[in-house]
């Protein structure tokens, strides 16, 4: 049997996994938007902690010190657009 501290820290490492699930899901969402912003050269209007989890999850990358999207988050996106029913 599980003491209540290993299932505090169970509950806890439940609760941090699925705000880190529901995060990674907000800024899938907010990808595309997030290209646009930058193709329009308004990078200053997307939230800085998000620029570094998209950084993190290897979607966006710094280069020559501007912001581009990565492969990954080019597939992130082409997965968000929805496909046009046949």
């Amino acid at each position: 049997m599980a003491s209540t501290s290993q299932q505090q820290q169970q509950t806890r490492a439940a609760l941090k996994a699925a705000d880190a699930a529901e995060r990674r899901e907000r800024l899938r969402r907010a990808l595309p938007a997030t290209v646009e912003l930058l193709q329009s050269r308004q990078a200053d209007r997307i939230d800085d902690a998000d620029i570094d989890a998209y950084v993190s999850l290897n979607w966006l990358e710094w280069h020559g010190g501007g912001l581009r999207l990565t492969i990954t988050g080019r597939n992130v996106c082409a997965q968000s657009v929805p496909t046009a029913l046949v």
